[in-house]
C-alpha cells in the first residue's frame, strides 16, 4: 500500500476523525472566548500566538477545576475577577535585571556613543513588565553620564505590574544573579551601591526613577505617543502571530526618529518585516538596529 493510501485510511479512522473534530471545536471556543474578551473588556488577544494563548487558557481552566473553554468563557464574561486572573495569565512577565548581559554590553559599546551626541534622549521600554529592564537601563545610562538628559518611558498593558515596576523593589534573593548580569554587561561600580536592603527585598535608589515615566500602553490597540531615539521591546513579539508582529513593527517604525535605535529579543528581528529595508544592522547577534529614514 502506498503512503498516500495509508494516510487516507488513517484520516477515515473514527479516532482520527474525533480528534480532528475536537481540535476544530476547541479553536471555535478559543475564538469565541477571545472575541468576547475584546468586546466586553477591550483587551485584544485575538492575534496572539495560538499555541501560547491556548496553553494559558488551559492553565486557567485546570486551576479553576473547569472542564471546557466554554465554561471559562461564561465565567470570564460574567465575573470581572475571573477576567483579571486570565489577564494575568496572558501577561508575560518573565524578566530580570541586565537580562542577556551581552545585549546591554553591546548597547553600551555601540549605541551609547551615538546617544551622547543628542541634547536630550527619549527611550521607550515597551512591555516593561515589572521594571527590571528599565532600571537596568537607568543604571547603564547613569554610568555613562547620560541619565540626567534622558527620559525613560516604561509601558505595559498590565496596570498591576506597572505599579510594581514603578516602586523599584525586587527580591533580595535575586541580587546574586542580577549582580553577575550587571558585571557581564560592563558594570563599572559595585552593584550594591544602587540599592538598599529591606528585609527580604531591595529598594533601588530613588535617583534612578527621577526620569522615568510609567504608563499603561497596549501594543495591540494603542497608537504611538511620542518620537523616540531608542525603543527596546525584547521577547514580547514572540507571543504574537505574524499579522500582529507586523502591526507592532509599524508602530515602532512610526515612533522612531530617523537614526533612532531598535532593540529586540534574541528570537526576534526585522528581516522578515515590511520595514526590513528601513533599518541597518548595528549588531545582528544582539538584535540592535538603526532606522535609516
Amino acid at each position: 500500500m502506498t503512503e498516500r493510501g495509508e494516510r487516507a485510511i488513517q484520516q477515515k479512522h473514527p479516532l482520527v476523525q474525533e480528534a480532528q473534530t475536537n481540535d476544530e471545536l476547541e479553536k471555535i471556543e478559543i475564538t469565541l472566548l477571545l472575541e468576547g474578551i475584546y468586546r466586553k473588556y477591550g483587551y485584544d488577544f485575538r492575534n496572539y500566538n495560538y499555541p501560547a494563548i491556548r496553553r494559558r487558557i488551559w492553565h486557567r481552566i485546570r486551576i479553576e477545576k473547569m472542564h471546557t473553554i466554554s465554561a471559562l468563557q461564561e465565567k470570564v464574561l460574567h465575573d470581572p475577577a475571573m477576567m483579571e486572573k486570565l489577564f494575568g495569565d496572558f501577561s508575560i512577565n518573565v524578566t530580570e535585571m541586565f537580562r542577556d548581559p551581552s545585549f546591554f554590553l553591546a548597547f553600551r559599546q555601540k549605541i551609547v556613543p551615538a546617544l551622547r551626541e543628542l541634547p536630550f534622549i527619549r527611550i521607550w521600554h515597551a512591555g516593561c513588565s515589572t521594571g527590571q529592564e528599565v532600571f537596568s537601563m537607568a543604571i547603564l545610562l547613569h554610568e555613562e553620564g547620560l541619565l540626567s538628559k534622558t527620559r525613560l518611558y516604561a509601558t505595559d498593558m498590565n496596570e498591576q505590574v506597572l505599579k510594581k515596576a514603578s516602586k523599584g523593589i525586587f527580591p533580595l534573593q535575586k541580587m546574586q544573579l542580577y549582580t553577575k548580569n550587571y558585571l557581564r554587561a560592563g558594570g563599572k561600580r559595585a552593584f550594591s551601591e544602587y540599592y538598599h536592603v529591606k528585609k527580604d527585598t531591595v529598594q533601588f535608589q530613588s535617583f534612578l526613577r527621577d526620569n522615568m515615566v510609567f504608563a499603561q500602553h497596549n501594543l495591540v490597540t494603542d497608537r504611538s505617543f511620542n518620537e523616540f531615539h531608542t525603543i527596546i521591546c525584547r521577547n514580547v513579539m514572540i507571543y504574537f502571530n505574524h499579522s500582529l508582529q507586523d502591526h507592532v513593527h509599524q508602530l515602532f517604525y512610526e515612533s522612531l526618529c530617523t537614526n533612532g535605535f531598535l532593540g529586540l529579543g534574541d528570537k526576534e528581528g526585522v528581516v522578515f518585516t515590511t520595514h526590513a529595508n528601513g533599518y541597518e544592522e548595528v549588531d545582528g547577534t544582539e538584535k540592535l538596529y538603526r532606522k535609516l529614514q
